[in-house]
């Protein structure tokens, strides 16, 4: 183990006083959660349950215009009157009451209110819920009032209000919420698989054919040092590497963005060092295969952003296509996203992502193994 040791701390080391990795592993976090996170914090598919609403009220719409407004206030509007709009400006959505809206309704004339929107928008089906739902509920207060003999005014209004309702709904979720996680909640977890993919892969391979085309590698094979102990050598120096990223952004997504990673955060971590072992032998494999700086820089590059892009680093998975949630549940990286998706978003139980950790795992044992079976020293 000493040989081991020494091989992992002097390739540690040597990638430490790089001023890629030094960029990638401590500063790029920084940037790409903020960017990232702040681009995508509106939830994907989501629409604001708190709306702004234009209400154009003639002078003369009386209490029954004053009451609906109340009950849309109360179902999420932010009410604007329309002479706070200016003429140049459209209002989004606008809601326009009927002249003498009040007479009309108890001299049971009828009268239509008009909900009308700049530009077709995705939320027009629940704010026509939300309007619908706030008449309904002054014309039930109204057909109460006449029924119970009532004057009809604002005070009549104003007791019913007051007055304990004999039936009431509770809503509960039967499940756990299963949305789309976004955001922050999606980018932080998303952006640590990839730097630790990303720096293991390219420049832990990148030093791997330095040392090859230089003659270390011949030199090392020399020793009386077997090819194992060089193989879990150079396998541990880029695990040492990737536990260091994996601090970093764990530190930065708590510390600067606040980042709650849940209440399964052990296993969170757990999965996180699988990633990293299953991304030093990725790496290992990479810089094994590769003959040239130039071949492992673009075959590094090629396996990252596939795996990112394809893993669900970038976005949630949920919002692709079919096939493509299908090639993300055969990738270590999609592995990896689930995990933190199950544990972080869902809150689900540690054991629901056991066979993940076991199938990355048996993935970095199984590239370790092809690796040291036919490691090059030239």
């Amino acid at each position: 183990m000493k040989n081991v040791w020494f091989i992992a701390y002097k390739d540690v080391r040597y990638l430490l006083r790089e001023r890629s990795v030094i960029l990638w592993v401590f500063i790029m976090p920084i940037l790409f959660f903020y960017f990232i996170g702040t681009l995508t914090s509106t939830p994907v598919g989501s629409v604001a349950q708190t709306t702004m609403l234009v209400v154009d009220v003639p002078n003369d719409a009386g209490f029954l215009a004053d009451e609906v407004q109340q009950r849309l206030t109360e179902g999420g509007f932010v009410l604007m009157p329309m002479d706070s709009v200016g003429t140049a400006d459209a209002p989004p959505i606008r809601l326009q009451f009927p002249v003498a809206f009040t007479d009309s309704v108890l001299a049971q004339k009828g009268a239509t209110l008009h909900l009308r929107y700049a530009e077709p928008s995705p939320s027009e089906p629940l704010d026509l819920l939300r309007v619908q739902r706030a008449v309904y509920t002054v014309l039930a207060d109204l057909a109460a009032s006449l029924s119970a003999g009532r004057e009809t005014n604002a005070a009549t209004f104003a007791a019913l209000d007051a007055m304990p309702r004999p039936l009431g709904l509770r809503v509960e979720a039967a499940t756990r919420s299963q949305y789309i996680p976004s955001g922050f909640e999606h980018a932080i977890p998303g952006l640590i698989v990839m730097f630790v993919l990303f720096v293991l892969v390219t420049s832990g391979s990148t030093l791997l054919v330095v040392e090859r085309n230089r003659g270390m590698l011949r030199r090392l094979a020399s020793t009386p040092i077997t090819r194992m102990q060089i193989v879990l050598g150079k396998w541990g120096g880029k695990m040492v590497l990737g536990v260091l990223q994996i601090a970093v952004g764990l530190l930065i997504g708590t510390v600067l963005y606040q980042m709650n990673w849940g209440p399964r955060w052990p296993m969170v971590v757990v999965i996180l060092l699988a990633w990293g072992c299953c991304c030093a032998s990725i790496g290992l494999f990479v810089g094994n295969v590769s003959r040239t700086e130039g071949h492992v820089t673009a075959l590094g590059w090629l396996v990252t952003m596939s795996l990112a892009a394809l893993g669900g680093c970038w976005w949630p998975i949920e919002v692709t296509p079919p096939w493509m949630q299908a090639i993300q549940k055969a990738l270590p990286s999609g592995w990896a996203m689930d995990a933190m998706h199950k544990l972080i978003s869902f809150q689900l139980p540690s054991a629901s992502v056991v066979p993940h950790l076991i199938a990355l795992v048996v993935v970095s044992a199984v590239l370790l193994g092809l690796t040291a079976r036919r490691f090059r020293f030239e």
